[in-house]
């Protein structure tokens, strides 16, 4: 069974900028239950239909299937009235990868970090940019944003 265990952080500044290139994610769904989350996901010419259960406010169960792109669009298009637009940067520090997103549209101006972990209590270095940990703030999940954007709180 696949679990992914991530903390999250709002991101303070522009230090982060330039470690990286930036790659975009369109991400729609189709739920948004705290519970559970069933997101379709383009990138580039790949695709996943994503279902994630919630185990802890850390940690979810997460399955996730790679579809044809032409699906994916289709299922957005047709099905997903929430959607979230944004470029990923992959920044590897301190032997873990720090995925940092940019938000666009009506989350313009939001800018966060997240690190996947391999247990709910590995120790891990913050880099100097990180500002404070919205781990525990269901706002600031991907599937919450979908439906309620930044701009709008």
């Amino acid at each position: 069974m696949a679990v992914e265990i991530e903390r999250r952080y709002r991101v303070n500044g522009e230090a982060w900028r330039g470690l990286a290139e930036g790659v975009r994610y369109r991400q729609g769904y189709l739920s948004v239950e705290k519970e559970r989350t069933v997101r379709v996901r383009v990138v580039g010419e790949q695709a996943w239909l994503t279902l994630k259960g919630q185990i802890s406010e850390i940690s979810r169960h997460e399955f996730e299937y790679t579809i044809p792109v032409a699906e994916a669009q289709t299922i957005m298009d047709a099905m997903c009235p929430m959607v979230v637009d944004k470029l990923r940067y992959r920044i590897e520090l301190g032997g873990f990868v720090w995925e940092v997103d940019e938000f666009f549209g009506e989350n313009a101006g939001l800018v966060l970090a997240e690190i996947e972990l391999p247990s709910e209590d590995t120790p891990f270095d913050k880099p100097a940019w990180l500002g404070e940990e919205v781990t525990f703030d269901g706002r600031f999940t991907n599937a919450y944003l979908s439906k309620n954007p930044f701009s709008r709180w």
